[in-house]
């Protein structure tokens, strides 16, 4: 393994650093907290955190994670180094470059290497892009 490889375990410890400094800036959560919340023990979190562990995280724990922190899945599977197996044949056609669009946004908010900051900002911009009025066609 060459230096500038990165183990799964340190990635998903970034992975999960990321996520729980955000918990901490969004909601004020402690890492009990974030463990109440996500069903995810401390014990488990700071194994994570540590890059402590041989076998994979259990899959319904890591998706207990990103579903009570609103992180995708497929972020944490990225950071794991696990291609996202997850269906897409459900989707509209004409759906799709949007679909594309928010599936970009919400893997940049969950990316661990993007800074805080950034992310703010994105969320800053959802949030006025959700609350303006609707403009009509014609």
């Amino acid at each position: 393994m060459g230096s500038a490889e990165v183990s799964p375990q340190m990635a998903f410890a970034r992975f999960v650093r990321r996520a729980i400094d955000d918990a901490r800036e969004q909601h004020g959560w402690t890492v009990t907290d974030l463990a109440a919340h996500t069903g995810v023990g401390r014990s488990t979190v700071f194994r994570w955190l540590a890059g402590d562990w041989q076998d994979y995280p259990e899959l319904a724990k890591v998706r207990g994670f990103c579903a009570a922190l609103d992180v995708p899945v497929a972020a944490a599977f990225r950071a794991l180094g696990v291609p996202d197996a997850a269906p897409t044949a459900s989707r509209r056609v004409d759906d799709a470059p949007v679909e594309a669009d928010v599936r970009i946004i919400l893997d940049r908010l969950a990316d661990p290497t993007v800074a805080a900051e950034e992310k703010h900002q994105i969320r800053d911009m959802l949030r006025y892009l959700a609350q303006r009025p609707a403009r009509r066609a014609g």
